[in-house]
């Protein structure tokens, strides 16, 4: 693609082909491009992407078939790791339970293998370590969508550098993923607690023969408010 042709008025769709936490954030994403006078669409499914120009694929957990990638000229994905390391599933989850503070984030063309393309943007989400389930998604939303436009605010499309070195991958994460032991400390756990979603996978832990769920909730109170006298 020419320069001249990358800064003519574009079609950009974003795909979320699921129920995902980021579909606030695609649709912001959408109503930004169609303010900068691009085409923009979200498509829930691979077989409805349109041809275009850029597609953007966020939090899907299907891999999108060769043909339809022949559709756009250039097909873009949003990972958090260091791609090659840490391909795969829930990666942001993962490293919280690493005990990471500091998550790599990557910008990405899309291939035939997945989380294999040659990456265009490295960047990084600080975390604090405190942050609870609602609030660290909304620092990757955040992230992703800022990656995203950066990309089209280029003045000329940027290819990306092929990924070098032992890739390693993440499981698919399960609802037992999120389950507590009732003889270890909060302390131990908290970032198990934190990064489990309340609504979809909230925390448990089993005892007297049932199972309890307990939801992470921040109070910016402090034992000095009347509350706690």
């Amino acid at each position: 693609m020419t320069d001249a042709a990358w800064k003519r008025r574009r079609r950009v769709t974003v795909l979320v082909d699921n129920d995902s936490w980021i579909l606030p954030y695609a649709r912001r994403l959408v109503e930004g491009i169609e303010r900068d006078g691009e085409v923009g669409w979200l498509v829930r499914r691979a077989d409805d992407l349109p041809e275009g120009d850029v597609a953007f694929f966020l939090g899907c957990v299907r891999v999108v078939p060769s043909h339809v990638l022949q559709r756009n000229r250039f097909n873009l994905v949003v990972h958090e790791s260091d791609l090659p390391k840490g391909r795969g599933f829930s990666p942001m989850t993962w490293q919280i339970l690493e005990g990471r503070s500091s998550i790599p984030i990557c910008l990405f063309n899309a291939i035939g293998e997945v989380d294999a393309g040659p990456v265009i943007y490295r960047d990084t989400i600080e975390l604090g370590g405190d942050e609870i389930y609602e609030e660290w998604r909304k620092l990757q939303g955040e992230k992703t969508m800022e990656l995203c436009r950066r990309f089209l605010e280029e003045p000329a499309p940027l290819n990306g550098e092929t990924q070098r070195g032992e890739s390693t991958f993440y499981r698919r994460r399960k609802p037992c993923d999120s389950r507590l032991d009732p003889d270890r400390t909060i302390t131990e756990q908290f970032d198990l607690l934190r990064v489990a979603d309340p609504d979809s996978y909230p925390a448990y832990f089993c005892h007297r023969g049932r199972r309890f769920m307990l939801v992470l909730r921040p109070d910016e109170r402090s034992d000095e408010d009347e509350f706690f006298r």
